[in-house]
């Protein structure tokens, strides 16, 4: 008769109990073979072998299951690529942006300054900063511009007329320098991906093949349109109105993906003798019904799916890809005020070249300064898993639109990289206001890793870039969030053994380890009980007799003048806030002070 095969407990994946029932299970159907279960036994060793085994792959088993979802992830790539899935990019190397105010010396005629001499200097021309980062220009800087500020320059001592003239004009730029690398493509391949073998790329700016055709990088690859913009030739209207947005189609087109620091273009799978069609589908032939039927069934129309063909674009083939790309040059690209000083590629183009002095040119060349008169912001420190999860799941609920107020911030955050990126939003709405105006309030983040107030440029990036999300009816301003700096005073209680001076340095890393992690947000109150409970667990300290939160202000700090004193809440046990202030202790070392009782 067959002997009766005990169930398997599938539920025991720890050592110990896949141990145990290994164990149960060689005593039942091995009896006579299996006797000795010391723990020096040959049959413990091999037991403990299985069951070691058995733990380990249990132990990953669960790693892994835990890591494909997003709320249970952990490792910082995993939750990276699973936020990608979800429609999520985020910005692994953010640039900054800021204006730049730019003197030239141009030399003088009887009558005035010589503008035949004033160049254009050209977009694309870098700069460096005095800690080595790279810079590059926006857009063409015109020194013969009407609004520039003109003023004397040199004076001739013998007639006492200027015989130079210096000009200033203004013009915007962005971290890192632009990369062009040549990619030769073989024979049709579907989906095909290029890498770039440069680190720290923010932008793919162009890719061109060799004859002449042009792919544009779009969100996913089923998108097969974009908005380009036109430059606008009506003179009646173009001085308000610079560019008009029309909508292109694209076939030949790109995604942008990141992983572990490497950047790859992916495109399609369709080839040049797939393409059906490259010119928009009327919508008419879309929405309308046109068939003989007495009903009539839903068909969606997606604005950014025109061209006939299903094949996510047209993939290079037998040719050579032509990439421009920018990269930055460090890894905190933000900048200081007058930090960048020094023209590097200076590219000048003069109005009628030929009959200028050749001596004269360069001299005006030469004489070119630039200074940045405000900060460059927009790199921000990475959000940690736990942000970024938040921000998935509030970006995720947007669906492409910005209807609730946690729709704007999810998008404030969602910007590209290559518009600068927001250390902090808060959107309020302002019920004092007749149309109940939206009030974003935003922060970025200076060279140090401290909260500072976003500039122009950046403010300006935002704006665009919340126009193709927002409610045709919503009224949206863009504010510097106003930040308050505080310190810290505690009083503690010491073991009778403990060193004073080690326990304090102690109790003031620990303290700044916290801050460290748990940057405030806008309008988030100070908890004191946490410091209370950081202080208690430190070695040495038997209680905490005293801890009071006071503000900082003047010299490095914020000029707000918070009153700490009425923000207290009534229970003592915390600091409240406005809703468009963001609390920072900013010196650690000397902003936290402690003393022994």
């Amino acid at each position: 008769m067959p002997k009766k095969l005990q169930p398997i407990n599938y539920t025991s994946r720890d050592f110990d109990s896949i141990r145990r029932d290994l164990e149960d299970y060689a005593k039942r159907y091995y009896p006579n073979t299996f006797k000795d279960f010391n723990e020096a036994s040959f049959g413990s060793l091999m037991l403990d072998t299985v069951a070691y085994i058995g733990d380990i792959l249990s132990f990953y088993l669960d790693y892994q299951t835990n890591e494909s979802f997003l709320e249970t992830a952990v490792e910082y790539e995993n939750v990276v690529r699973l936020a990608r899935q979800m429609g999520f990019r985020l910005n692994t190397n953010p640039s900054s942006f800021g204006a730049l105010t730019f003197y030239i010396q141009i030399p003088a005629t009887t009558s005035g300054p010589n503008l035949s001499y004033a160049p254009v200097l050209k977009a694309g021309t870098t700069l460096s900063s005095l800690g080595g980062g790279l810079y590059t220009l926006l857009e063409d800087v015109d020194f013969a511009k009407s609004g520039n500020q003109i003023v004397a320059g040199l004076i001739d001592t013998t007639s006492g007329s200027p015989s130079t003239f210096v000009i200033r004009a203004t013009g915007r730029a962005v971290s890192g320098r632009v990369v062009v690398k040549e990619v030769t493509v073989g024979e049709f391949q579907r989906f095909t991906r290029v890498q770039l073998e440069t680190s720290n790329v923010a932008e793919v700016i162009s890719v061109v093949d060799t004859e002449g055709h042009e792919y544009y990088e779009v969100d996913n690859l089923s998108q097969n349109i974009i908005y380009k913009a036109i430059r606008n030739t009506n003179t009646s209207t173009n001085g308000t109105v610079g560019n008009i947005l029309k909508a292109t189609p694209v076939a030949r087109r790109f995604t942008v993906e990141r992983n572990s620091g490497e950047t790859y273009l992916q495109f399609g799978y369709g080839s040049d003798s797939e393409l059906l069609s490259n010119s928009v589908v009327d919508p008419a032939d879309v929405i309308m019904d046109l068939s003989g039927r007495t009903y009539i069934t839903d068909r969606d129309f997606d604005p950014t799916n025109l061209i006939s063909s299903d094949k996510f674009g047209i993939a290079p083939s037998n040719t050579t890809l032509i990439i421009n790309y920018r990269v930055n040059t460090l890894e905190d690209v933000n900048a200081a005020v007058a930090t960048i000083t020094r023209p590097e590629n200076p590219i000048f183009r003069f109005t009628d070249q030929g009959s200028l002095s050749i001596g004269l040119r360069n001299t005006t060349k030469n004489s070119l300064e630039v200074i940045n008169e405000e900060q460059f912001v927009g790199d921000i420190t990475l959000p940690n898993s736990d942000e970024i999860k938040q921000r998935v799941f509030g970006y995720y609920a947007t669906q492409n639109r910005a209807v609730t107020i946690q729709d704007y911030q999810a998008i404030a955050y969602g910007m590209p990289n290559k518009f600068g990126s927001i250390k902090r939003v808060a959107v309020i709405r302002d019920f004092d206001e007749f149309k109940r105006n939206i009030n974003l309030y935003v922060l970025s983040e200076d060279t140090s890793g401290k909260f500072t107030p976003a500039n122009a440029t950046l403010k300006n990036n935002l704006k665009n870039w919340l126009l193709q999300y927002k409610m045709i009816n919503d009224t949206v301003d863009i504010l510097d969030a106003v930040i308050a700096n505080f310190g810290i005073n505690y009083v503690v209680s010491l073991d009778m053994d403990a060193n004073r001076y080690t326990v304090i340095s102690k109790a003031n890393a620990a303290i700044a380890a916290y801050l460290r992690k748990n940057i405030y947000d806008i309008g988030e109150e100070i908890i004191i009980a946490d410091f209370y409970k950081i202080l208690q667990k430190v070695e040495g300290v038997i209680d905490v007799a005293d801890l009071e939160i006071v503000g900082k202000t003047g010299a490095s700090y914020s000029d707000l003048d918070y009153n700490f004193d009425n923000a207290l809440a009534v229970n003592g046990r915390r600091i409240l806030a406005e809703k468009n202030v963001v609390f920072e202790l900013k010196f650690p070392n000397i902003d936290i002070k402690g003393a022994v009782q």
